[in-house]
């Protein structure tokens, strides 16, 4: 290459170096600055306004109020206020409760980004509890908060458009045992039948109705109902495992028989007022009930202890709450819970025991309590006569219930409720207030004459009368315990100094409100607790006067005596605390001997192989046979009895007792 071209060259690349370096000096061009965003009020005060009126279920305010104008357009007051009041309703939605996640106190709101709050969403329905957690989004429009809402905040995965159904499974109710851990309330297979309308043949409407104990008009009432659609399964009668009945009612078409769980009361009669019974809960029940998941079809305690222990014994309902999709065409499960059994609850009553003194007394009208004298536990609670539980189950009929109601027996009347007067029976109790007082000599004599007795003429007509008067001179206390001389303890009471009778009584019980599970009738001296006159007083020291006893704390009143002094409350439940002291030094170990040594010969004076006493009294016109006794080898069983009539009630408390291992 010539040297010409080569300067050439040269000059060329000189001139494209300089070129670059001038591109490179020139400035960049300013670029314009970014406004900072505006900075706005936190949106929390809206939220827990929002909230709160949801926790209201206020849907119209949270509609037109605070939801942003594109959830407003796209959910109208239909989907949002109406759909989800009937959602509640169809759902048994009560005690909702939403809360949300505060903010931290430095977060700062813009008005260009949404405002995030996590809430939890919890509610009780007819499928047990619901509880979601969400996300509540707002955004700030027209210089304020509003809300984003879509129907996942009602149901998780609920879209516009679903259609919501259930199915309801109960918790199984809860047992009732015995101190053995036999079934005195328990339960058994029973089958719900149900008719699916456009399959079900009205001519056989009658037969149905038959099969199922019910009238023709409830039929009609569960299909008329108004969420009743015709593919839908209506149940209409719940029934006992009846091959028979359930084989005819296999041939009716449009019926539908399912296994449902029914009570079963395996010792019906013995211990129908201890247990009670189920039945369909009353309006009266519903309305004291209202928010706690109670429907018209729920069966509730009506009586015993099924009522009293309703709530420990109560199921929680479980189920599902199903959602059929309508972009998807599909069907899936929003909620699901598994129903929870309820309480098991074991007495202290002896089953067996029961039954036993039950069929003693050949259900002739009374009442019976067995009692551990060294505890206070309860072992048996009868009332005769008793009716069958397991007739209330499902449903009795009217008839029925009339005729029961009608018996002259009083079958539902619960005798060991309530309080009679005791009669001789008491005068144990008299003897002891006056040993313990020091009034009472057990060993001196007393001459006694004639059947009757006044202490003064101003007395008038009244008498105090002994059953006997051929008992041969003197007569102490254990003659007078043996052949129930009312006289003595007349004499006995009147000696006790001041109102140290009154004081004795009260000591052992009289006029305080027993803490039972069962409601007791409380035993009273008199209608208002004191001795209106010296002849009441004597005539109350043998359970006569205006004295009332309950069975139970009679049973109660001869612990003492058993156990030199002490006097304990009654209890019916296992768990109970044991012993639970309710009164002690009522009776000296000595003095307690001298009784049973008297008990133990009224036994053979009676000619019966147990100790105890006997008595008898008047109760609005009807007599009434009394008898408390107890085995001499087995002194943790008393068993007291009353029976309205003449019947050897001793010979009943022996067939009991003798007969108890």
């Amino acid at each position: 290459m010539d040297k010409t071209k080569l300067m050439a060259i040269f000059f060329a690349f000189i001139l494209l170096l300089t070129a670059c370096q001038q591109e490179e000096a020139e400035p960049t061009p300013e670029q314009p600055r970014e406004e900072p965003t505006e900075t706005v009020e936190s949106p929390e005060g809206r939220v827990a306004d929002f909230i709160e009126l949801w926790n209201n279920g206020d849907f119209p305010t949270m509609h037109s109020t605070y939801l942003n104008q594109g959830t407003q357009t796209v959910y109208g007051e239909a989907n949002f206020v109406t759909w989800q009041q009937e959602l509640h309703k169809q759902l048994g939605v009560e005690n909702i409760n939403v809360t949300y996640t505060k903010p931290d106190e430095d977060a700062e709101w813009n008005q260009d980004q949404p405002a995030d709050f996590k809430i939890n969403v919890s509610f009780d329905s007819i499928v047990g509890p619901v509880e979601f957690n969400k996300t509540l989004t707002l955004l700030y429009e027209e210089e304020d908060w509003f809300v984003e809402w879509d129907p996942s905040f009602i149901l998780p995965n609920l879209e516009a458009g679903d259609q919501v159904t259930t199915t309801v499974v109960e918790g199984a109710r809860g047992e009732i045992l015995d101190r053995d851990g036999k079934a005195i309330a328990s339960n058994s297979e029973g089958y719900e039948i149900g008719v699916v309308p456009e399959n079900f043949d009205l001519s056989k409407k009658q037969q149905l109705a038959q099969l199922l104990g019910v009238t023709e008009e409830t039929i009609d009432g569960r299909l008329n109902q108004p969420w009743v659609q015709p593919h839908y399964l209506v149940p209409i009668a719940q029934i006992k495992a009846d091959q028979a009945i359930l084989d005819e009612l296999f041939t009716i078409r449009g019926t539908k028989q399912e296994k449902v769980v029914m009570r079963n009361y395996p010792y019906n009669r013995a211990l129908s007022h201890v247990t009670g019974y189920v039945g369909p809960i009353t309006a009266q029940q519903l309305a004291e009930w209202s928010g706690q998941g109670y429907t018209t079809e729920t069966l509730v305690g009506r009586q015993g202890l099924e009522e009293v222990l309703q709530e420990r014994l109560r199921g929680k309902a479980g189920g599902r709450i199903i959602l059929k999709k309508q972009r998807e065409n599909a069907v899936i499960t929003s909620v699901e819970n598994k129903p929870v059994p309820g309480e098991t609850v074991t007495l202290t009553i002896d089953a067996e025991l029961q039954k036993k003194i039950y069929t003693a007394m050949k259900e002739q009208p009374g009442a019976s309590a067995a009692i551990d004298p060294t505890t206070g536990e309860t072992l048996a609670l009868v009332s005769s006569p008793g009716f069958d539980p397991n007739e209330f189950v499902p449903n009795i009929t009217t008839s029925r219930f009339q005729e029961l109601a009608n018996d002259p027996l009083q079958p539902f009347f619960n005798r060991f409720a309530a309080v009679y007067t005791p009669g001789q029976v008491i005068q144990p109790i008299t003897a002891a207030i006056g040993m313990e007082s020091g009034t009472l000599d057990p060993a001196e004599g007393m001459d006694i004459t004639g059947k009757s007795w006044q202490r003064y003429r101003s007395w008038g007509d009244f008498r105090i009368t002994r059953p006997r008067d051929d008992i041969k001179n003197p007569i102490d206390l254990n003659k007078a315990l043996v052949y129930s001389d009312s006289i003595y303890f007349a004499q006995q009471a009147l000696n006790i100094q001041d109102n140290e009778f009154q004081t004795g009584l009260e000591n052992f019980g009289f006029g305080e409100e027993l803490d039972f599970p069962i409601d007791l009738t409380t035993s009273r001296i008199s209608k208002d607790g004191t001795f209106g006159s010296e002849g009441q007083l004597a005539d109350t020291a043998s359970g006569q006067g205006q004295m009332q006893v309950n069975i139970l704390h009679l049973a109660n009143l001869y612990s003492p005596i058993l156990t030199d002094g002490k006097l304990y409350k009654p209890t019916l439940y296992v768990n109970d605390e044991k012993p639970q002291l309710w009164n002690e030094n009522l009776l000296s170990a000595a003095n307690a001997e001298i009784l049973r040594e008297s008990f133990s010969n009224t036994g053979e004076q009676l000619g019966i192989e147990i100790a105890g006493k006997s008595g008898t009294a008047n109760e609005r016109g009807k007599q009434t046979k009394w008898f408390v006794g107890y085995q001499v080898s087995n002194p943790k069983l008393i068993v007291a009895m009353m029976i309205q009539g003449d019947e050897k009630v001793e010979k009943m408390v022996e067939q009991a007792l003798v007969t108890e291992e």
